[in-house]
């Protein structure tokens, strides 16, 4: 077997060549398609008796990869959201591997073909003020750990900041006084300065105090003072939830997660009155109709669009029966 046919080399042209030096991607993206293949490889190890290093391009055909997904959503539960972000990793490998083999064009061709799975779409989570309020009060202000926590979920519910962009925040990305901002960067690489409110800078001013932290220092550490992972996050946010739907009951009803804090952040500036189009340069998305499912969730801007309609003038009249034979059609 030819070395340049194996998947093993050409995965490793697929992550040096094309996501590192071509793409520069982000250690994000690599770690996600990182995880995609430790995947794929075990799961065609079990299926094929091989071991991951000597798989044949040959191997990953479609009905292999089609194996897979299904593999990913019986087995691992996955949702089909999450069965297709790992679709698009196996299909961008195959359009690099396209250019470096274009003899297998008809097997790749195959696995291109493999469609994304179609889900419901539901409608957003978000909190209210008084959730909210009841989530910031439950950190103990009289611990090192209740001042972190509060400074953070103060934070992200004001900004609407990713949880990947909150825990990379370095001391030096706060800027207090006149025009105090946060910045951070996101997706694509994209830097961006989101202004805080005076509650929150008056806030993050004690927790810098106290910090003391080098400029190029995590701005919220772990308790060993290193980078706080996005598992510390959740950590956080999900223990002062918990403690907070003892005083607040309409929590109970409600899956909370960091990114469910940069909905409700959003949700506030549309009921601010905030143009969709800020809305989406404040959280950084790359597409305004990104901000279309806040639209959707606010049931109070629904609420006011039909107080400005008028109802229907029509008289109300009563159902009469047709003909007998046409009313038994209709009751079939």
């Amino acid at each position: 077997m030819k070395t340049t046919g194996n998947v093993s080399a050409l995965l490793q042209s697929f992550f040096t060549e094309y996501l590192m030096k071509q793409r520069q991607a982000s250690p994000h993206t690599l770690n996600s398609y990182r995880d995609t293949f430790c995947l794929l490889l075990r799961y065609a190890q079990q299926r094929l008796k091989k071991p991951p290093s000597a798989l044949a391009l040959e191997d990953l055909d479609s009905p292999l990869i089609g194996g897979f997904l299904g593999h990913l959503e019986k087995e691992r539960h996955n949702s089909a959201r999450s069965r297709n972000q790992r679709l698009a990793a196996i299909h961008s490998f195959f359009r690099h591997v396209a250019l470096k083999r274009p003899e297998y064009s008809a097997l790749i061709q195959r696995v291109l073909a493999v469609p994304n799975k179609r889900y419901d779409r539901r409608l957003l989570d978000f909190l209210t003020h008084a959730e909210v309020n009841a989530i910031l009060d439950s950190p103990d202000p009289a611990t090192w750990r209740g001042r972190r926590d509060r400074a953070l979920l103060t934070l992200a519910v004001q900004t609407g900041m990713r949880v990947s962009e909150i825990v990379g925040l370095r001391c030096s990305d706060i800027v207090l006084g006149t025009g105090a901002h946060v910045r951070c960067s996101g997706k694509g690489r994209k830097e961006r300065c989101t202004p805080l409110t005076k509650s929150c800078v008056s806030l993050l001013r004690s927790w810098l105090d106290e910090r003391r932290g080098a400029d190029s220092a995590p701005l919220f550490p772990n308790a060993r003072g290193g980078k706080l992972s996005r598992h510390g996050a959740f950590y956080i946010l999900s223990t002062h939830a918990n403690a907070a739907r003892r005083r607040c009951p309409s929590l109970e009803a409600k899956k909370i997660s960091p990114h469910v804090l940069r909905h409700t952040a959003a949700m506030n500036l549309l009921q601010a009155g905030v143009d969709s189009s800020v809305i989406a340069l404040w959280l950084g998305h790359e597409s305004v109709e990104t901000t279309q499912i806040y639209i959707e969730a606010d049931m109070e801007l629904k609420e006011k669009i039909l107080a400005k309609t008028a109802p229907p003038s029509g008289q109300v009249t009563r159902y009469q029966a047709g003909d007998r034979l046409l009313t038994f059609l209709k009751g079939l």
